[in-house]
């Protein structure tokens, strides 16, 4: 279980991390019990705060270390924001945690995923990224499995293909082999862990056999009715089709590069000119920002 957690995160994992990578955070993945498997990004392996918390195999749950983001977010199943001072115990309080649980293609808790820094600056809107990339590494689980059709899933009026996306997995014969979090809030009866052998033709008012027709129309949505009088749109995706759908998904991202520029010229115009102002609110040397806007500091002026 452990191993399929991680290959399904891996790119998830190195996304986030490009994402953090000038802020002091990184992130740990860990198993359902609060168990390290997996990290990534600008560890500073010479801090053992760091060293430590990053290294496979070492215990962060909650009975181990006390309240931090890794176990309020495997107790409460709720992402979570904590910064230094609200963690339990004193040796964590030098630590700001954004985490969030991951569920798996059953619906049971699997592991948590997690951004934490070391004297770091408050980044409460971590807690939506860290959501946002949890979802990602979910889907990654659930069509990882064995399954025939995909069924992505939203209401009328919403465009299909992206991560709001409810998403099932079903097998030849129409039985659910699995469902993201957002299908299980989408669709009765999928609410509770354990699918405990749902049919399609239980959720939708139609054949299956008609979901996988409609796969060989892979471009072309349609609507399932519900039992309860709702209706859903879908997009049915055969096995053989999944990848090439899910790249014809996928936007095109800004530059990384661009997107840092674009925070620093905020960063700078927020403060009014003041690069060390600036900076601080990076949480980057003025030294570091002035590189970044190709600048040298003016004279009399000395970068920190």
């Amino acid at each position: 279980a452990n191993l399929q957690l991680v290959q399904s995160a891996k790119p998830i994992l190195e996304s986030l991390a490009r994402a953090i990578v000038n802020t002091r955070y990184f992130a740990i993945l860990t198993n359902a019990q609060g168990v390290v498997v997996d990290a990534s990004g600008a560890i500073d392996h010479a801090d053992p705060r760091a060293h430590l918390i990053t290294r496979v195999g070492t215990d962060l749950s909650e009975p181990s270390i006390g309240t931090t983001a890794i176990g309020t977010a495997l107790t409460e199943l709720q992402p979570v924001w904590l910064h230094r001072g609200e963690h339990f115990f004193a040796a964590t309080s030098v630590y700001s945690c954004a985490g969030a649980p991951l569920f798996g293609p059953d619906g049971a808790c699997v592991g948590m995923l997690d951004v934490t820094g070391v004297d770091a600056q408050e980044r409460p809107e971590l807690k939506h990224l860290v959501r946002q990339s949890a979802c990602k590494i979910e889907n990654a689980l659930l069509t990882a499995q064995n399954h025939s059709l995909l069924l992505r899933l939203n209401w009328p009026g919403n465009a299909l293909g992206s991560e709001a996306d409810g998403m099932l997995c079903l097998d030849p014969e129409g039985w659910i082999t699995g469902a993201n979090r957002v299908a299980r809030q989408m669709v009765p009866g999928l609410a509770a862990p354990g699918l405990a052998a749902v049919h399609i033709s239980e959720v939708f008012g139609l054949p299956y056999e008609q979901l996988f027709d409609a796969a060989k129309r892979p471009a072309q949505a349609l609507e399932l009715p519900l039992w309860s009088g709702l209706r859903l749109q879908a997009q049915a995706i055969g096995r053989a089709h999944e990848a090439e759908n899910l790249q014809t998904c996928a936007t095109p991202a800004m530059a990384l590069r661009d997107v840092e520029a674009a925070m620093i010229r905020k960063a700078v115009d927020d403060a009014r000119g003041n690069v060390g102002q600036a900076a601080r609110a990076l949480g980057i040397s003025r030294a570091t920002l002035y590189r970044k806007l190709g600048q040298k500091p003016s004279h009399g002026q000395q970068p920190t």
